[in-house]
């Protein structure tokens, strides 16, 4: 009798690990151990990394290390809005006594505003931040080039805002907890406070390293303690294609604009050419002289002074 008990057991412990094996299909709020919490329709546990899916599919998802979520906890449930149909139908039914009674007790033309606005109280609903706006603010108040700062954030987080590498960064550029905290940032997932504070700290690092853009790009990959260690970018090839892939895209942002600037120059340079031609006829004999064309500079930034061809 001994051995089918000892099986059953077996049998519980079994269903139990396949159980957390399985992907949950609840909307569930993962909370992570440095206080941050991550709402999330359903999850897969596959070892040291727990996949959080945002999204109704499976292309929205977030890769957080399992040793960074404390524990898991039902969402509260959303309540959805009354449709307007249903709100105005409810007004109409609240005004129909009101207006039987007018006889009796005459209304003045402040009542029915007084009760439109009970029935549809205001809403205190922030719009989202426009992503733009917010790298041009944190770049002006650290002097950084906002091309250069959407370039670091195309690097290290795709643009998006709940993303949570293996390591634990968090946010758009991608702050450690720790950094984030040094740098007054409470709130990673905040895009204006992530922003403000990764601007923040890639000013620091480049006056650190004398505005050399290559050291203060590795310094914000790997560290400034392997920078200085090594005396340079270390030799990994993570943060050599990751400083390249910054440089790459900043350079290409820069020689987009050049062109830009160019051909608005040329269409100038051509239209004030017409309207000379159409007013006043120009000698033969003398020479035209050239207009120079506007060349494409970067703002004031000292981060540019360091970009690698």
């Amino acid at each position: 009798m001994k051995k089918p008990i000892q099986i059953g057991q077996w049998a519980t412990v079994i269903i139990l690990l396949a159980a957390t094996a399985l992907p949950c299909s609840a909307a569930d709020t993962a909370v992570l151990r440095n206080g941050f919490s991550i709402r999330h329709e359903r999850r897969r546990i596959m070892g040291a990394i727990t996949r959080l899916y945002v999204g109704a599919d499976d292309a929205s998802f977030v890769d957080v290390p399992t040793a960074e979520i404390d524990h898991f906890e039902a969402a509260p449930a959303e309540v959805p809005p009354q449709p307007a149909k249903n709100e105005s139908t409810s007004l109409l039914q609240s005004q129909a006594p009101a207006q039987t009674q007018s006889a009796a007790q005459p209304q003045t033309a402040a009542q029915p505003l007084a009760r439109a606005q009970s029935q549809f109280p205001a809403r205190n609903v922030q719009p989202a931040p426009d992503l733009n706006e917010v790298v041009k603010a944190a770049s002006g108040n650290y002097n950084l080039d906002p091309d250069l700062v959407n370039s670091v954030i195309r690097a290290e987080s795709g643009f998006n805002v709940r993303a949570v590498s293996p390591k634990g960064a968090q946010g758009l550029m991608q702050l450690m907890p720790r950094t984030a905290s040094q740098l007054g940032v409470q709130n990673a997932f905040d895009p204006r406070a992530n922003v403000e504070g990764g601007a923040r700290y890639l000013r620091e690092l480049l006056e650190r390293y004398d505005f050399d853009l290559i050291k203060a790009l590795a310094a914000y990959n790997a560290g400034p303690q392997r920078v200085e260690q090594y005396g340079g970018v270390p030799p990994y090839y993570e943060t050599k294609a990751y400083v390249a892939r910054i440089v790459r895209d900043f350079n290409k942002k820069k020689l987009a604009a050049k062109a830009a600037s160019q051909s608005t120059a040329a269409k100038t340079k051509t239209t004030t050419t017409t309207g000379k031609s159409a007013g006043t006829p120009v000698p033969a004999n003398k020479a035209h002289k050239t207009v120079p064309q506007a060349q494409a500079k970067a703002s004031p930034a000292p981060s540019e002074q360091q970009t690698a061809q």
